[in-house]
């Protein structure tokens, strides 16, 4: 069998820049001194004229961004995503949410697959700080075609979007002719009967990888891969809770205000269902290999299928 093709979703980020500020001239792309890192020197190097850096500052980087969509231009302001969702949280909130600008926000280095940048950099709870400001599109992307295709529909989006990019490169799994992409909308990637895996970014491939080991042992697994998390596809969900009568999702962030809390809250008010999540159970990272460290929180597809056994075998 031919090795599968891995790519970082921060990689995809960068080329879809280029390839759309082809198509259009309004785009504008902002970072924080981090181009090289979040690939949006990409941009930079075909546009000169529609990239700024803007420096170390990353709030006012935001009231930059919410100006220039105000003037027509569609701008996607960048860096890590403790600095983007985190440090500019305010100045996103009020100078972009709260008046339902334009502006797209292109978060990289998410979770604890930074590695060796440490918990200071391993955001684990974008997700939840962005699912709270009201109207903010939240995305995550689990591979290359998944990214490119947020970007672009993220830029076709009127209103605020918040889009989460990994480090570490990821194999890619939706390199198909079928293939759809939708602003919240979840796609079923494997059928299933007894437990539904709900995933998003570099968990979707653990998920597959997972429901591969379950099947040896006789577990028919779902999995399904939800970018979207905000709007969130209820209907897929609640369709599959229907089914199988059990869900474990899994999302490399914190276990509270991300996927799994959306799930929750779905299938609290709609169809009751018992759920385990799978995440950063309410610690920080630490400095490690994206590798080691996806394996010692159980996030890589041996720790999902060791908790998936465990929560069934109760």
């Amino acid at each position: 069998m031919a090795e599968m093709k891995t790519i970082a979703t921060r990689e995809s980020y960068g080329s879809a820049l280029v390839e759309i500020g082809k198509e259009n001239p309004d785009l504008v792309v902002l970072d924080a001194d981090l181009a090289a890192a979040t690939k949006t020197s990409m941009f930079r190097k075909a546009f000169p004229d529609r990239h700024i850096d803007c420096g170390i500052a990353e709030s006012n980087m935001a009231g930059i961004a919410a100006g220039l969509s105000l003037s027509g231009k569609i701008p996607f302001m960048s860096s890590f995503a403790m600095f983007a969702a985190g440090r500019a949280f305010e100045q996103v909130r009020n100078s972009i949410g709260y008046p339902h600008l334009n502006v797209k926000i292109g978060a990289t280095h998410a979770g604890i697959t930074v590695g060796e940048d440490g918990a200071s950099h391993q955001c684990n709870e974008d997700i939840a700080l962005m699912r709270t400001i009201p109207g903010m599109v939240v995305m995550c992307p689990a591979d290359d075609v998944e990214a490119k295709a947020a970007v672009r529909a993220a830029i076709e989006y009127e209103g605020p979007v918040y889009i989460r990019f990994g480090r570490a490169a990821v194999p890619v799994i939706n390199d198909r002719p079928d293939y759809k992409f939708e602003i919240g909308k979840g796609t079923v990637v494997r059928e299933g009967t007894d437990v539904t895996i709900v995933a998003t970014g570099i968990c979707v491939d653990s998920a597959l990888k997972a429901a591969e080991m379950l099947e040896k042992d006789g577990i028919s697994a779902e999995v399904i891969n939800i970018c979207t998390i905000k709007p969130l596809d209820e209907e897929i969900i609640i369709r599959s809770a229907k089914k199988t009568g059990k869900i474990i999702t899994a999302e490399e962030h914190s276990v509270i205000g991300g996927l799994g809390s959306a799930v929750c809250d779905t299938l609290c008010k709609s169809c009751p269902t018992p759920v385990y999540k799978i995440g950063m159970q309410d610690v920080f990272g630490e400095s490690g290999s994206a590798a080691a460290l996806l394996e010692k929180y159980r996030l890589d597809a041996k720790g999902v299928y060791e908790q998936a056994k465990e929560f069934l075998g109760k």
